[in-house]
């Protein structure tokens, strides 16, 4: 059996339907860069029929990489699948990913449709799509709670077809490893030619099984490709986390026996990256890319590891990609060092112009902040990018006091549409005092749902990077603001929340 293990990234699809996670194209197109950096085998990069935005973002995405396969959800329709291929048509290389609910709750309840239907429309998509790329990939959806005799006739026919690849999904995290990796071993076996197609695992975590669940699918199934994301990002408790899987097979090579092409030390650049753009932090006891993953506060621990590494640690910090932050930059620094960091970092500025105002933020950054780190570049970056995208909402000026046993007020001066307006007001803390001065004016109606702050690099001087979650109407967003001064940041994000709300061409989430 082929031990190449094919890694298939869909951060940028279904990581991305984590709500709030939802991304702009210049964002995607940055992480695609990163994932080919990472070497992943294929960039799951949208849904290119779900909206104009995404379809622009997997062009985009299709024209900026060369060595990974870029690919396209679409369901089992005409329309979905020549809006796929449209999306696709730069790409170096290509494939469609299509697919349709198989199991009898899905059938009955949301598609509305007979057993024989799903199956005759499953075989005409596949047809289809082979008109655009010889690269197809077909899921059936809910796979897991699928009848198996019913599962063997529709694969067996869309393998027929011209199906390449075939992803067994566990669409709701309802699996269990054993039973999991065995299903997919029977199918294999009683499908007379499964042997045409690579058989794929796609996992939730509901039950914090994606990674396992993945595992076993590989080694008890026959699988050979991994579908996952970076930090496990994905709608509910997410998915298959890539950075687990990749070390698991390096750490346990000799049990694994399996070989894939990623650049480990790669794999924590892109963790922080994913978490910076969409603003999902990273708990700080996650496997491998987590903040503590290193970290021994026991003292046995600590006097085993200054003996010897492994005594306590079965992986090495450096493998990952985990090094002490590099001080890149100071208030000194000049406009090429700083131009030159940029393109070192992956973040490719389409204009002089905006290398010109991201230059002048970093300067401004510099007068407060004795040590730029990378994170910092990546930050001021972003803001820099959420800018680009316009600003219905700018933050001008604030100023706060909070002092023991006194009411805590905020003046704050921002613009709606170019126009400023102050306001005041108190609040239980600084940041809800911001908060409450803001909407006496915006009136957005919004409701914050997440309130969370990491700081960006070590040290009391650290920028704190803050994550606002507003919900309206039924849609949820991200505002991410950084700035060494915590309230600030936080001004900072909820603006950003509030533009997002705003405006009418941010991308929905597929599922919305």
């Amino acid at each position: 059996m082929n031990n190449r293990l094919i890694i298939f990234d869909t951060t940028l699809r279904d990581g991305e339907q984590s709500p709030g996670a939802s991304m702009t194209r210049e964002e995607k197109v940055r992480i695609a860069r990163q994932l080919e950096k990472l070497r992943v085998d294929v960039i799951e990069a949208g849904f290119a029929a779900a909206s104009q935005g995404d379809f622009e973002a997997i062009r985009a995405i299709a024209t900026a990489v060369r060595e990974p396969v870029v690919c396209s959800l679409a369901r089992a329709n005409d329309r979905d699948l020549s809006r796929a291929a449209e999306a696709l048509e730069p790409a170096a290389r290509k494939r469609i990913h299509t697919f349709i609910a198989t199991s009898p709750l899905h059938m009955q309840v949301k598609l509305r449709m007979s057993p024989e239907q799903v199956l005759e429309q499953a075989k005409l998509a596949i047809r289809f799509a082979r008109n655009f790329t010889d690269d197809i990939e077909f899921s059936p959806e809910d796979g897991s709670r699928s009848e198996e005799d019913f599962l063997c006739r529709v694969l067996e026919n869309v393998i027929a077809e011209g199906a390449t690849t075939i992803n067994f999904p566990d669409t709701v995290g309802y699996a269990v490893p054993e039973l999991y990796g065995e299903t997919i071993r029977r199918l294999r076996e009683r499908i007379p030619n499964s042997d045409k197609a690579v058989w794929s695992v796609h996992c939730h975590n509901d039950l914090g099984l994606a990674v396992a669940n993945s595992l076993a699918g590989v080694m008890i199934g026959g699988a050979r490709q991994v579908e996952c994301t970076i930090n496990g990002l994905g709608e509910r408790a997410g998915n298959t986390a890539l950075e687990e899987v990749v070390m698991a097979l390096r750490t346990r090579g000799g049990y694994f026996n399996l070989e894939c092409g990623i650049d480990t030390t790669q794999i924590v650049p892109a963790s922080k990256m994913v978490s910076q753009i969409t603003g999902f932090a990273v708990q700080p006891n996650k496997a491998v890319v987590g903040a503590n993953a290193f970290a021994h506060a026991s003292g046995i621990h600590q006097d085993g590891i200054l003996k010897a590494r492994e005594t306590y640690e079965i992986m090495r910090a450096e493998d990952v990609g985990w090094t002490a932050n590099k001080i890149v930059l100071g208030k000194l620094s000049g406009r090429n060092a700083f131009k030159q960091r940029l393109q070192e970092l992956g973040i490719e500025l389409d204009s002089e112009a905006e290398i010109n105002a991201a230059f002048t933020r970093f300067k401004e950054l510099a007068d407060r902040k004795a040590e730029i780190f990378d994170e910092d570049i990546m930050a001021l970056v972003s803001g820099e990018e959420a800018a680009a995208g316009g600003e219905h909402y700018r933050l001008v000026s604030l100023a706060q006091r909070s002092e023991t046993g006194e009411l805590p007020f905020a003046t704050v001066v921002f613009s709606i549409d170019g126009v400023e307006h102050s306001a005041v007001a108190t609040g239980d803390g600084p940041v809800d005092a911001m908060v409450n001065a803001i909407e006496s004016k915006a009136q957005s109606g919004a409701e914050l749902v997440l309130f969370s702050i990491n700081g960006i690099s070590p040290g009391t001087q650290s920028q704190g990077e803050v994550t606002m979650r507003l919900a309206h109407s039924g849609r949820i967003v991200n505002g991410v603001g950084a700035d060494p001064d915590i309230v600030v940041a936080s001004a900072k994000a909820y603006l950003a929340g509030l533009n997002k709300l705003h405006s009418k061409i941010e991308k929905l989430n597929p599922q919305v």
